[in-house]
């Protein structure tokens, strides 16, 4: 299992003392971690894209669907709080995981499957940012262009990387700004809408989750909601970076998953008052309309000149989430490194900005090297391996419930609390995540899912499970370069300023 080195020395008293790792302690807040944890999220972008997608399935029970989809999100975000509590190392799952499960689950499901999650998410959100800079600029030839548009993406991911570089706390306060942006264009976009004359009264039979005509509808809906929560357990990498580590990180993240929610829901009643269900026009059931709710709705709702503001929070949202992204990435590879799970190269931290300054640069490359490999063999296929990132991330977040459940299963008979929220609460979200990845698995297996296939499997599913299959293979060439972590999971490195309880005893 891994441990800490008692050997290890006092922590430092300076205003800003160092961790065990090298990283910077104490240099972010409460305020700042739910910022980082929300932008990493891109609510404008995410809910623009799947609203529309929702209502084609769901018609107007789609708050319903955003609701129940946010239910495995809090009851995993419980799970990520008390587990850091415990814990709190910036490798966060893969840490967890390896106390828990032991070093292969830890690698595997903690460590490469989020690792591999957040590259393919970065090259579409730096594809989307790139779009919607390019558009609103005019250069609307460029953006029909996917070498044009994979250029301004690859320079996205080097401001990106030159911001990651710099630091988690620059990070946060370019992230205001951005998110700011992004939560000033929703309510404004909200309150047009309600107040727009021919606006459809709200109704709580909206939110109704007994309306549904069918399973099937009922879990694509829901399966579609989880993919707009994810990305908020990226702000758990910051743990040792934050002032009070130990609890600063899993407030954050039940507070950002529920202003999420409510952004959401807030988003979905507005655009369904304005727009209804129908199928022609701006109706959300037109499939031009769903493909992006708030670009299409904004310039009736609010006019053509400020629905500019819309748009330019779209962007704003991608190029958000993807510097979350390449902030936190990083330190997850540096919290393996550190155990002895990965080479030592990433866990070199810069002597001036204390960020892990070797993997910053490598994920920024790696990106990068993905997305451009990606659009020469096809956008089909860019396509198709974004559409895979919701089976990694039920596969994860499903693995980390059960491994809070199992962490704490010596507390659940000391309070009726301990065993809700360590036990009962993680055991029902990795239930539900576990299901989510099997509809997921059987649905993406079908040839006509997503833009691919090969041999009569669909090229979504491929991409997913093979992902995760390729990551055993590549866990056994790492595991005969780091044999000691992979015979027992030790490492003589402190995981963080804070010291860690013992496992439980068996």
């Amino acid at each position: 299992m891994i441990t800490d080195d008692t050997r290890a020395g006092p922590r430092p008293t300076t205003a800003s003392p160092l961790t065990a790792k090298g990283l910077r302690g104490d240099s972010v807040g409460l305020l700042a971690t739910v910022a980082l944890g929300l932008a990493s999220v891109a609510p404008a972008y995410s809910i623009a894209i799947t609203l529309g997608l929702v209502t084609l399935v769901a018609g107007d029970l789609a708050p319903a669907a955003l609701l129940l989809g946010f239910v495995p999100i809090l009851l995993t975000a419980f799970a990520f709080r008390e587990l850091n509590r415990e814990m709190p190392d910036c490798g966060t799952t893969f840490v967890w995981n390896t106390r828990v499960f032991g070093p292969a689950a830890g690698w595997l499901a903690g460590g490469w499957t989020v690792l591999v999650a957040t590259v393919i998410a970065m090259t579409a959100l730096a594809q989307v940012g790139a779009s919607a800079l390019l558009g609103l600029l005019g250069l609307t030839e460029a953006t029909d262009s996917g070498l044009a548009v994979t250029g301004a993406a690859v320079l996205l991911l080097a401001l990106a990387v030159t911001v990651a570089y710099r630091g988690v706390q620059l990070a946060a306060h370019v992230q205001y700004a951005m998110l700011g942006l992004q939560l000033v264009a929703l309510l404004a976009f909200g309150i047009a809408a309600f107040a727009h004359d021919g606006a459809a009264t709200p109704s709580l039979s909206w939110l109704n989750p007994f309306g549904f005509d069918s399973f099937g509808a009922f879990a694509e809906a829901v399966l579609l909601c989880l993919f707009i929560y994810w990305g908020w357990d990226a702000l758990i990498t910051f743990n040792e970076e934050t002032v009070d580590s130990g609890r600063t990180p899993g407030r954050a993240a039940v507070t950002s998953t529920l202003i999420l929610v409510v952004t959401y829901l807030f988003t979905a009643f507005a655009a369904l008052s304005f727009a209804g269900t129908g199928t022609t026009g701006l109706g959300l059931g037109d499939e031009e309309t769903a493909a992006d709710v708030l670009s299409n709705l904004a310039p009736a709702v609010l006019g053509d000149v400020p629905a500019k503001l819309v748009q330019l929070a779209i962007g704003v949202s991608a190029i958000g989430a993807l510097l979350t992204c390449t902030v936190s990435t990083p330190r997850t590879t540096l919290s393996m490194s550190a155990h002895g799970a990965l080479p030592a190269a990433f866990g070199r931290i810069h002597p001036r900005f204390r960020t892990p300054a070797f993997g910053t640069v490598f994920f920024g490359t790696a990106a990068a090297v993905v997305l451009s490999l990606l659009t020469l063999v096809s956008t089909d296929f860019l396509g198709d391996a974004i559409l895979s990132v919701g089976l990694l991330i039920a596969f994860y977040y499903g693995v980390t419930g059960f491994a809070c459940a199992w962490y704490f299963r010596g507390h659940l008979r000391r309070s009726p609390r301990d065993l809700l929220v360590k036990g009962v609460m993680p055991v029902a979200g990795g239930l539900m995540m576990l299901a989510a990845f099997v509809r997921s698995a059987y649905d993406m297996f079908d040839p006509a899912y997503g833009y691919t296939s090969l041999g009569g499997v669909g090229g979504v599913f491929l991409l997913g499970v093979g992902s995760i299959v390729l990551g055993g293979a590549v866990m056994l060439l790492v595991r005969s370069r780091h044999a000691r972590f992979f015979r027992d999971g030790r490492t003589s490195v402190t995981t963080s300023a804070v010291t860690t309880p013992p496992l439980p005893e068996n």
